[in-house]
């Protein structure tokens, strides 16, 4: 599966000196062999990269972004290879795997347009004669670390801005899901840009991670991750004084007001709470219904989610593909039964479905009567679990959701403009939804506050931690 690929030095394939299983979630059985990158491999990677900087920054922002259009067409094209990749490595089902490559593409497209938009300005001087000139200029090396849920749309968060402004990339996808890193890749070695513009390597944290860390050249480092692995990497970048950039968890709240639209808050929860098995950042985990709706609200979700089809994302009528790993499902399964013997009701699923006896599987579980001290509540469970409570007041369940070192996402349903303005307002969170959880989008910043992370993907805002600013004072 792997085979056409290795790993991506230098503008060209190569063989890696060691490979690694990839394991399917629905079989439970090897798709193939990854590559295991060496540390010498990843230091040629970072060679290649350091040797591309300056033509990278030679070419210009329209040629740079002319290339990135040029991967977007090469990615269009694929789609369909892309998307089967996607659902093969996570088992997530196929439309949500074309919707993910779609989202890549945008990134392609944005920043294609924003590396013609790298301004700088004019500033009048105290000197006589003077001027002050402000520039931006790219910050060097990147070194770019990916999670395995969204395997296309986090590498391209990070590879566009970064090529946008002229930066050369080391990208570490998760050795989870190397396969749609290596077709995008693959995409953007169709586009023409110089050798070593972008690199890939996959492989383990000795082999890979260390030494992107430890080499000085690396000025910037973009990592979509745990909080526990972001605040390890802020320490070690702190070694060489990088920049970092990061996407880390979350544990979003839902509102439910008592004004709120039932029948469109249970159509739009249901599938986005279940999306990719409930392995998403952005997913509602802590779920507050108001007094008035609970009830309908709970037998609304349940009915919806007991209709959900498990299955192999591949199939075209899967509504929930399995978990990643063995590890997740075990994770998952604790987190449920903990909250049993802690007091929460289960309304449906709770276990393994036992019609599957191969791969990760895990039903699509709702469970009521949750109290905010919970496991299931108090951390993000990143799964298939609902976790439904109830409240009365609109200031006492702002209180409760920010009550919570997290700052992704948060959301709230309400019919009230003056209500959903200031519930944005209270809510801690780097991105709030009203009566929407469309957050992802290619002209949008996304990114949380707090522990849940630092800088912004997307929009306008998600090229500069890719850049430097400098100040010239000229006189004549």
């Amino acid at each position: 599966m792997y085979q056409a690929f290795g790993l991506f030095i230098d503008g060209a394939w190569r063989k890696p000196s060691a490979t690694a299983p990839v394991i399917s979630p629905v079989t439970e059985k090897p798709l193939g062999e990854a590559p295991a990158a060496s540390a010498d491999e990843t230091r040629a990677a970072l060679d290649a990269a350091a040797r591309a900087l300056p033509k990278l920054r030679a070419m210009g922002g329209f040629a740079r972004a002319e290339a990135l259009h040029k991967a977007a067409d090469e990615m269009l094209r694929r789609a369909d290879e892309a998307a089967r990749m996607i659902s093969t490595e996570t088992g997530k089902p196929i439309a949500q795997s074309g919707r993910e490559w779609g989202l890549a593409c945008d990134q392609f497209r944005w920043y294609a347009e924003e590396a013609r938009r790298i301004y700088g300005r004019i500033v009048d001087s105290r000197v006589p004669g003077g001027r002050f000139e402000v520039t931006r200029e790219p910050v060097g090396v990147v070194g770019a670390f990916t999670a395995w849920n969204f395997p296309a749309a986090l590498p391209a968060r990070k590879l566009a801005p970064a090529l946008a402004a002229g930066c050369a990339v080391v990208l570490r996808p998760s050795s989870q899901t190397p396969g749609v890193a290596m077709v995008m890749v693959d995409c953007l070695r169709a586009a023409g840009l110089p050798d070593g513009a972008v690199n890939l390597v996959v492989g383990s944290t000795a082999n890979t991670y260390d030494p992107i860390m430890a080499d000085p050249r690396v000025r910037k480092v973009s990592l979509t991750g745990s909080t526990r692995v972001g605040q390890q990497m802020i320490r070690d970048a702190a070694a060489t004084v990088k920049k970092v950039s990061m996407e880390l968890g979350g544990n979003a709240p839902l509102i439910i007001y008592d004004d709120a639209d039932l029948n469109a808050a249970l159509d739009l929860s249901v599938p986005t709470k279940f999306a990719n098995s409930g392995q998403v950042c952005v997913t509602a985990d802590r779920i507050f219904v108001h007094d008035s709706l609970h009830d309908a609200f709970v037998s609304g979700f349940v009915e919806r989610a007991e209709k959900i089809k498990l299955g192999d994302g591949l199939d075209p009528e899967t509504g929930m593909g399995p978990l990643i790993n063995a590890g997740r499902l075990a994770e998952i399964d604790a987190i449920v039964q903990g909250a049993l013997r802690a007091g929460a009701k289960l309304a449906t699923g709770g276990a393994r479905p036992a019609d599957h006896n191969a791969g990760f599987f895990y039903q699509p579980t709702v469970l009521t009567g949750v109290t905010d001290d919970m496991k299931v509540f108090a951390e993000e469970n990143f799964g298939p679990i609902a976790a439904i409570t109830r409240f009365s007041a609109e200031d006492e369940v702002l209180a409760r959701a920010n009550a919570c070192e997290m700052g992704l996402s948060a959301y709230a349903f309400t019919r009230s403009p003056d209500r959903a303005r200031r519930t944005v307002a209270a809510l801690k969170a780097g991105m709030v939804g009203i009566n929407s959880f469309a957050l992802a989008a290619a002209e949008a910043p996304f990114g949380g506050t707090s522990f849940s992370g630092m800088g912004r993907e997307g929009g306008s805002e998600g090229i500069e931690d890719y850049l430097d600013t400098k100040l010239a004072q000229i006189v004549f």
